[in-house]
């Protein structure tokens, strides 16, 4: 397997990275190339889901969600008694 890291200039400079920051990216890829879901590359990342979708938001990268993952919510939702 091969796994690609675009590392932001920004991370570079000021500051060399530390441990957090290199899973912070590694999620990110991982993540970007649909190798791991938005759950468990938060998790990876040590964010909360919707700072790591913000996070993916300002590399302008989309959220990988379908029709199927719509479904599975709508079923989740309604086993819960969600409305």
């Amino acid at each position: 397997m091969q796994i690609t890291l675009n590392i932001p200039d920004q991370l570079i400079q000021g500051h060399p990275p530390n441990s957090a920051d290199w899973m912070r990216e590694i999620a990110v890829a991982l993540f970007q190339q649909e190798l791991i879901t938005l759950g468990t590359a938060s998790q990876i990342a040590g964010m909360h889901q919707i700072e790591f979708q913000a996070l993916l938001s300002d590399r302008e990268i989309c959220v990988h969600y379908d029709l199927a993952d719509y479904q599975a919510d709508i079923e989740s939702l309604q086993a819960n008694n969600w409305r």
